[in-house]
């Protein structure tokens, strides 16, 4: 099947969202196509607690003529205008006109001993899974790593009714200072941030400290942590653990789009170095709700052509980036943190690849040749960050599928091909050569 869109924005999150919304209110033909089954992506997860925010813009949406595509992933786009899709066994081909790339961020997992534990999980993915039914209750919690979601999730879990026993951040506070001033110009998220500190009353805050080993036996039972030269364990029975965002680039590395330094480049519209194909969000930038709100905004009324309304957005963008450059020097991840992996540290989990494996080879193709890493089910999502940080390697072979895909699905729209007829009379008498060579 395939459908034609005017506009077609990838991605269900805030900036995907309002770039969906601004696009349609010019009257065209959109759609916003996203692998889960509700709006709001990771960050606006659905739930019982959604934000005022959020809500309203869930309903600007449900007001709008958006074509709505949920449930279904991008895993190919096989010629200029055309992304290819799939959900539930059903392929489609959608066409368009203007692109907006609006696919998020996933955690960053570095490895140590025993991270791979069970109840060892990502900050994000811990506060998914309670936000979906988790029981927490009770339960003694440590969250590490780096960035402002361990506050979120930590706050959150702790109104569920975790006992956080740890919040550990691994930058020193020295590095928080400069990014302690961003905040003073931006009221919401200094607010945000007095929230959380009010919710996990009783916490420990530690600065410069790290998790450098998880024990248990079936599953995680305490975790050792390391801050200034010393050790101890903390007792727990989750260890929610995640070094900041590493942003979605397969598709707009798959379709040609310039990456600089980690992130798309746009211009001050939020176009890429692609004809026709815009970027807004975490792919361009960390910089949380606010700014990928206003990104999706700019880039849904430039594509739309309303490029006057766009532009004085795009003031207002440039005044909010000193955020995220002042969070990107906070949140810079520490080296000692490469020296937590032993040998028999796995790297790459879906393939079983060790660090010490890793340790051996060149480059991160290099590594995939000669032990799969990265080649497994989730792609080198995990394992790829991971060895970017760890070995200095350039993850950059993204080729189709950017996602795991059925067979039929990869096939569906190959055109058959014509043998000549001399190859064709070769094969049929070889075949029956064959059989007679049976018979006898």
């Amino acid at each position: 099947m395939n459908e034609r869109f005017e506009i077609l924005v990838v991605g269900a999150g805030p900036a995907g969202i309002a770039a969906a919304v601004s696009a349609a209110a010019a009257g065209l033909r959109v759609a916003l196509v996203d692998d889960n089954p509700a709006p709001g992506g990771q960050i606006w997860r659905s739930g019982s607690s959604q934000p005022a925010g959020a809500r309203r813009w869930f309903a600007k949406l449900d007001a709008s003529s958006v074509t709505r595509l949920q449930g279904w992933r991008i895993f190919d786009a096989p010629t200029s205008g055309v992304l290819r899709a799939e959900s539930d066994g059903d392929c489609r081909d959608l066409h368009y006109e203007r692109l907006i790339l609006a696919t998020g961020a996933r955690e960053r997992f570095l490895p140590f001993p025993g991270w791979t534990l069970p109840n060892v999980m990502g900050a994000g993915g811990l506060d998914a899974m309670v936000r979906g039914g988790l029981p927490i209750a009770g339960k003694r919690v440590v969250v590490a790593g780096t960035g402002p979601l361990l506050l979120a999730v930590a706050a959150h879990l702790a109104l569920r009714g975790a006992k956080i026993v740890a919040v550990c951040e691994q930058a020193p506070l020295r590095r928080f200072l400069p990014f302690a001033a961003h905040l003073l110009s931006e009221p919401g998220k200094l607010l945000e941030g007095i929230e959380y500190g009010m919710a996990m009353r009783g916490a420990k805050l530690y600065t410069h400290c790290w998790p450098v080993r998880a024990n248990g036996r079936e599953k995680l039972e305490s975790v050792t942590l390391a801050q200034n030269g010393k050790q101890w364990d903390e007792r727990c029975g989750y260890l929610a653990c995640g070094y900041h965002l590493v942003p979605n680039l397969e598709l707009p590395a798959l379709l040609g789009c310039r990456i600089e330094d980690g992130f798309v480049a746009v211009d001050n519209w939020q176009r890429t170095s692609m004809v026709n194909v815009f970027c807004a969000g975490e792919p361009t930038g960390i910089g949380g709700v606010e700014l990928a709100l206003l990104e999706g905004q700019i880039a849904g009324l430039a594509a739309a052509g309303r490029t006057k309304e766009a532009e004085k957005l795009a003031r207002r963008r440039r005044r909010k980036l000193g955020f995220v450059h002042a969070l990107r020097a906070a949140t810079d991840l520490d080296p000692e943190l490469k020296k937590l992996a032993s040998d028999k540290t796995l790297v790459c989990r879906c393939e079983d690849v060790s660090f010490g494996a890793l340790r051996e080879r060149g480059s991160w193709r290099d590594a995939k040749l000669h032990t799969r890493c990265g080649m497994g089910p989730c792609q080198g999502r995990i394992c790829g960050a991971a060895a970017e940080f760890l070995f200095g390697w350039t993850v950059d072979s993204v080729r189709p599928p950017i996602y795991p895909a059925l067979v039929s699905s990869i096939g569906r729209f190959v055109e058959p091909v014509q043998i000549a007829p001399e190859i064709s009379h070769f094969a049929s008498a070889s075949t029956q050569a064959g059989q007679q060579k049976e018979t006898l």
